[in-house]
Formats: C-alpha cells, sequence, structure tokens
C-alpha cells in the first residue's frame, strides 16, 4: 500500500529537527537506546490491519498501556523523554515516541531509518494482548505480525534489534543480553543465534523459532553473513512498523 504523508508546517518540521537533536544527546548520554526501541516497537506494534486500531499514534502516554505487561519497565521510558518532550509542546507523542526509536538506532550504528512526520495521537490506548510473546514459536510470531501487516522478511529483520539491550527479570521474566556488546547496533543478533547457546547470552523460544523455521532460518543466515543486507532490510521493516496506520492512500 503506498503512503500519502501529511504536510506538516514548517515550525513543526523544524520542532522535529531541534527535537532529533536533543534526543541524540540524551540517549547516547544515558545510553538508553534500548529502551526507546522498545517503547517505540511497543506503541507501534498494536496495530491491527483489519480493524484499523492501536499503532504508533502516542497512547503509550496513558498508564493503563503502561499497565500491559508486555510494556513493564516503559514507564521508566515515558518519565525520562518527557523533560524533553516538555521543550516541543507542538509535537504529538505519536511522531515524538517514534522519533525517540529512530535515533536509538542512528546513534548506537545502527542504519538510518526514514522518518516522516504528521501521526496524530489518539485519545486511548489498545486492547492488551496484541504485542509477541516471547516463550512462543513462529505460528504466533506470525499471527502478530501478519495482524499488523508485516511480512516474514519484516519478523526477521525485526528480531535483529534485538541487538541492542537485554531482558530484565523483573519485567520479562527473563535475564541477560542477546549479544556481548548491547549497546552497539550490528549483526550479532544473528551471528549469537546461529553460534547455538552461550553462558550469559540469551536466546528465548522466539528467537530459537527462527532457526527452527525454513522461511526465517535462510534469512537469520543471509543477515549472519552481511550487515549491509541486514540494515537494508531492517530500515524498512522498522519504518513499516512505525507508519503502520498512518499515511496509508
Amino acid at each position: 500500500m503506498g503512503k500519502c504523508y501529511p504536510v506538516v508546517s514548517e515550525e513543526y518540521q523544524k520542532a522535529i529537527e531541534k527535537a532529533k537533536r536533543k534526543l541524540r544527546g540524551f540517549i547516547a548520554e544515558k545510553n538508553c537506546a534500548p529502551l526507546m526501541l522498545r517503547l517505540a516497537w511497543h506503541s507501534a506494534g498494536t496495530f491491527c490491519k483489519d480493524s484499523k486500531t492501536g499503532g504508533p499514534f502516542g497512547t503509550m502516554r496513558f498508564k493503563s498501556e503502561l499497565a500491559h505487561g508486555a510494556n513493564n519497565g516503559l514507564d521508566i521510558a515515558v518519565r525520562l523523554l518527557e523533560p524533553i518532550k516538555e521543550q516541543f509542546p507542538i509535537l504529538s507523542y505519536a511522531d515524538f515516541y517514534q522519533l525517540a526509536g529512530v535515533v536509538a538506532v542512528e546513534v548506537t550504528g545502527g542504519p538510518e531509518v526514514p522518518f516522516h512526520p504528521g501521526r496524530e495521537d489518539k485519545p486511548e490506548p489498545p486492547p492488551e494482548g496484541r504485542l509477541p510473546d516471547a516463550t512462543k514459536g513462529s505460528d504466533h510470531l506470525r499471527d502478530v505480525f501478519y495482524t499488523m501487516g508485516l511480512s516474514d522478511q519484516d519478523i526477521v529483520a525485526l528480531s535483529g534489534g534485538h541487538t541492542l539491550g537485554r531482558a530484565h527479570k523483573e519485567r520479562s521474566g527473563f535475564e541477560g543480553p542477546w549479544t556481548t556488546n548491547p549497546l552497539i547496533f550490528d549483526k550479532s543478533y544473528f551471528t549469537e543465534l546461529l553460534t547455538g547457546e552461550k553462558e550469559g547470552l540469551l536466546q528465548l523460544a522466539s528467537d530459537k523459532a527462527l532457526l527452527s523455521d525454513p522461511v526465517f532460518r535462510p534469512l537469520v543466515e543471509k543477515y549472519a553473513a552481511d550487515e549491509d543486507a541486514f540494515f537494508a532490510d531492517y530500515a524498512e521493516a522498522h519504518q513499516k512498523l512505525s507508519e503502520l496506520g498512518f499515511a496509508d492512500a
């Protein structure tokens, strides 16, 4: 489906550029890129293509959505971002949270993800239960991502975003990073996955599903061998995720 992006004012566009600079410095200083990426993903990943509900429309600002089990710990991200957001009242939360996700990838050495402003904030959050469950396999991943309108390639490319960050027992029930350097965005999620389980590194059921599935595995092998291919497909998938339900022609 093609996109027809809204035209924003010059003042709004300037605010986006200024906010992006502020976010770059802040995310780098606080080493909070993984948390900001998770906020952007979880904000967007609630979209349902059939009902046209959920999606990247700023509803994570509501305590009721932050209270969803899959969002444990994201109240920290919202709280950290609020002083910057207050400097840019013209911006929607929808744009601001997605901008933070784009910057998080960029400042950790990942690809540049195209960003188009103009999302409007929705007045109420989506129902709970639309985000992936890390304890389940490939059928579940497809159910969740196909509901959003994303593809098998998008599933594997976005999984590579776990090159950033770590799981926290008090938030997800799991503990540890997926890679040896969880503040660098690179292809190491895939190389570690193919290497097999290692002490101190995480491999969840949803990660292992990428190896056992006959469609997913060749993509894992491709990305492990070719970081440029991973970056290109990741940037495309991240942009699609960040624009679910937005600017549809």
